[in-house]
């Protein structure tokens, strides 16, 4: 005689089996979902990764110093994963500078925010001529390290530039009280371009007592210090007539 199933305990088996799917589609759907999440948030930490690490090379070793397989070995990652993050080494290379010169400006911003407006620019110039800035160049601004390769790459890595430049001059422009914002773009320009400048010559010297000299002539000139001695012999002027 065979061993008959009764119809509650195939319903039981059915119900059951129905349950397993129902928890293996569950699992499926996360597996699905879970990792894409992930991937797409790890991507985005990667990317950034690769970003900074290539801000610090590049301005250390210059725009063509450090090729693609070591900014990727620096951020942790081999050369063929490169165009997973970028179309191209010159898409790196503006991400990078514009990442330095973004840093560049939102410290001004944060030294701004703390500082009395009229004491604005010359914490900014004094905080930016220093020895401890000109002996870090992987760390510092963008400008003095890249701004001559750049000037010779694509009129699109140039417009990239550019475009940061301007962000940087509009925002010490702000700093200027008292001032039209024509005038004060004019003044910005004029100590940024005093300031770049300066922090060249002072790597160029070296890094002892001559070095030191140019950071600090440079830091009077940024701040105006040549138009006092004019102004002196101005007022002389007018008390001999």
């Amino acid at each position: 005689m065979g061993v008959g199933v009764r119809r509650d305990d195939n319903d039981e088996i059915n119900a059951a089996f129905a349950a397993a799917n129902c928890y293996y589609m569950t699992v499926n759907i996360q597996w699905d979902v879970w990792p894409m999440r992930y991937s797409r948030e790890h991507k985005l930490e990667t990317h950034a990764r690769i970003v900074k690490k290539a801000s610090v090379r590049l301005r250390e070793k210059g725009a063509h110093g450090i090729g693609v397989a070591d900014l990727m070995k620096d951020a942790g990652l081999t050369h063929g994963g490169f165009y997973a993050h970028f179309d191209s080494r010159e898409a790196l290379v503006i991400e990078a500078f514009s990442h330095a010169m973004d840093r560049s400006t939102e410290h001004w911003r944060k030294i701004a925010e703390t500082t009395p407006p009229d004491q604005r620019l010359k914490t900014i110039v004094d905080s930016y001529l220093t020895p401890l800035h000109r002996d870090d160049p992987g760390h510092g601004c963008a400008i003095p390290t890249l701004g001559a390769e750049i000037a010779r790459e694509s009129p699109k890595t140039r417009k990239a530039f550019a475009a940061k430049l301007e962000q940087m001059i509009d925002m010490l422009a702000a700093q200027i009280p008292d001032m039209p914002r024509s005038a004060a773009r004019k003044q910005a320009m004029a100590t940024i371009a005093t300031m770049m400048g300066t922090l060249v010559m002072s790597r160029l010297a070296g890094s002892g007592e001559f070095s030191d000299e140019v950071l600090d002539a440079g830091r009077e000139a940024a701040l105006g210090g040549s138009k006092a001695p004019k102004k002196a012999a101005a007022r002389k002027a007018v008390a001999r007539h």
